[in-house]
């Protein structure tokens, strides 16, 4: 199957690798000077990951916090630039610590080139993950 390379392709497969909890092949999708960024961080958590391997740092282990189920309610948004899309959805799952449930709304503006992706930003609410127990990111990062 070829790689995607559309942005809104190339982010529909990156949903599916992280529901098989492929984090490595997910991680495969990013270039190598890609930049993820949290804008909603809290205090003591990252707000920018630099490069392909702070991403990769970021996102190992995360099926051991988070058991992703579903991304239901996914709408994606072209922009006027066509590398560039937003993208709205929720996911849902378990909290894998506490056995409680995961439910999170998302909206990420995401910017791919050459089938890899180039920025990520996540606009998601941790504190909602925090009030409910648990610090699934590793504050230490």
């Amino acid at each position: 199957m070829p790689e995607p390379t559309s942005p809104a392709d190339l982010y529909r497969h990156s949903l599916r690798l992280l529901l098989d909890k492929d984090i490595t092949g997910w991680v495969g999708l990013w270039a190598e000077d890609g930049v993820m960024e949290f804008p909603f961080a809290p205090e003591g958590w990252p707000r920018r990951l630099e490069g392909k391997g702070a991403v990769a740092a970021y996102m190992d282990g995360y099926p051991d916090h988070i058991d992703l189920h579903d991304f239901p309610d996914l709408r994606i948004h072209q922009t006027t630039d066509p590398r560039t899309i937003v993208v709205e959805m929720r996911g849902v799952g378990r909290l894998v610590e506490t056995d409680g449930p995961f439910d999170m709304t998302y909206i990420a503006v995401v910017t791919a080139q050459d089938g890899r992706i180039t920025s990520y930003r996540d606009y998601w609410n941790p504190l909602a993950v925090l009030a409910a127990g648990t610090d699934f990111t590793g504050s230490s990062r």
